[in-house]
């Protein structure tokens, strides 16, 4: 073999296995990523606002005297299985991933037996030690904002209508909170007496000239 052949073989070789070389890079960038540091899904939560641009009024619980003897239980059922896959509602009061709901209005918090809860919970018990009808519409909204490090992954429910209408149903479950006596009516604005509202219109007009 002359000089010339080889030399036309050893390029080819090297040139094949440059190019397989570069290919396997680029294939490299273009489709291997880094695993993330924490395994998971981001989920961007963005703050409710006002209509005027500020921040919104925070929420207020509603008069549950009023509300819950005329709330929708079976909207509340419904909305329940949102919860299923963790929860049981029998009156055994079965714990699964989480503590079984039956009874949990009016329950100890972090106080179901058998249920081995987060120390953020047994923490929020101190400071809320019952499960109140406030303190569930509260929580349920946003379970890992109320109470940093619970198990309970739930993203929460966002609408008032649906925590209203669960906390209904999950009080025919032996609740042992009773419903309250509804508020009383905010009294309404006493209307300014004739004489009195003429007085400071009469103060305020300018003198006749004679």
């Amino acid at each position: 073999m002359s000089d010339l052949t080889f030399n036309k073989i050893a390029g080819g070789v090297l040139a094949t296995g440059l190019a397989i070389f570069l290919l396997k890079e680029v294939t490299t960038e273009l489709f291997i990523q880094e695993p993330p540091e924490k395994p998971g899904y981001s989920i961007a939560v963005v703050e409710a606002v006002s209509p005027g641009g500020g921040p919104a009024a925070p929420e207020v619980p509603p008069d549950w005297g009023t509300i819950l003897p005329t709330a929708d239980v079976a909207a509340g059922q419904t909305v329940s299985a949102k919860c299923a896959s963790c929860h049981q509602f029998d009156p055994a009061g079965t714990n699964g991933t989480g503590p079984g709901l039956f009874g949990v209005v009016g329950r100890k918090t972090a106080g179901h037996p058998g249920y081995m809860y987060s120390q953020a919970m047994v923490d929020e018990a101190a400071k809320s030690p019952v499960w109140t009808y406030d303190a569930l519409f509260e929580y349920l909204k946003n379970p890992q904002k109320v109470v940093p490090g619970t198990k309970m992954s739930f993203v929460g429910l966002p609408k008032a209508e649906d925590r209203i209408a669960i906390i209904a149903y999950l009080h025919t479950l032996g609740s042992t909170l009773p419903i309250p006596a509804p508020k009383p009516a905010a009294p309404a604005a006493e209307a300014p007496d004739a004489d009195d509202a003429a007085a400071p219109a009469a103060e305020a007009a300018p003198p006749a000239k004679g």
